[in-house]
């Protein structure tokens, strides 16, 4: 995709990887639209971005999806790149009594929600590219997350039949495959000890101007590129085994 002179829609773009791609397309000259559910938090990127749009949303919710996209096929038809960055991610066990709740939220907003609304842009003539952001952990999964990383697996496997899919109509599909970076992903402080949303949205801007369509950094680009048996190791070593 080009960089430069698009119109952009980032779900999730107030924080984490959202807000490192709201700032560099802000700086590659984009229009961008971010969404998220709290209000307070759109704000302050609106503050310090002014020339970013901004928009409440509860995407977990299917009626706030389909509002969210009315609204954009009514004052920005013309947008043209679906980012689908939003996620949740919850340290759950199956054993804990609120487990089938929690999962059931991290579903909803992990799977339903890009679904839903890669299906409802679908019908915007405009629209040339969707990115997709999955996991290293669609790969090597990690018990502690064991429904995010069960989300991101499933994200990543609809990510390539789209990218099929989508071939008759021109429309790029693009993925972003982070790593564990140092964001509140998860909760506060939990990954601290990862690389920083900067040197991971650099490296993957400079993926994309070569034209490239999975894009990885660090442990992700190992594990996109490693064999079953290195994958299982991975998982062993991860957990102890």
């Amino acid at each position: 995709m080009q960089i430069s002179n698009n119109k952009i829609l980032i779900t999730g773009g107030a924080t984490g990887i959202g807000l490192g791609l709201t700032e560099r397309f802000i700086a590659e000259n984009n229009t961008v639209i971010i969404c998220g559910r709290r209000e307070s938090v759109l704000v302050e990127v609106a503050n310090k971005f002014p020339s970013v749009i901004t928009k409440v949303c509860d995407l977990s919710v299917e009626a706030e999806r389909i509002a969210l996209y009315e609204w954009i096929k009514k004052h920005h038809s013309d947008l043209n790149v679906l980012i689908n960055n939003a996620g949740i991610q919850k340290w759950i066990s199956v054993t804990d009594a609120d487990f089938y709740e929690n999962a059931k939220t991290e579903i909803q907003t992990n799977i339903e929600a890009p679904l839903h609304l890669t299906s409802l842009f679908m019908n915007l003539k405009s629209l040339t590219t969707v990115m997709n952001v999955t996991s290293g952990l669609a790969f090597s999964p990690f018990a502690k997350v064991p429904v995010y990383s069960a989300t991101k697996a499933f994200f990543r496997s609809f990510t390539l039949s789209l990218r099929h899919l989508l071939k008759s109509k021109n429309i790029e599909v693009i993925e972003i495959i982070p790593p564990a970076l140092n964001t509140d992903l998860g909760g506060v402080g939990l990954h601290d000890i990862h690389p920083s949303v900067s040197s991971f949205i650099e490296s993957i801007f400079e993926q994309l101007i070569k034209g490239k369509k999975e894009l990885t950094f660090g442990t992700s680009e190992t594990r996109l590129n490693a064999s079953i048996p290195d994958l299982k190791k991975s998982f062993d070593a991860l957990h102890g085994n």
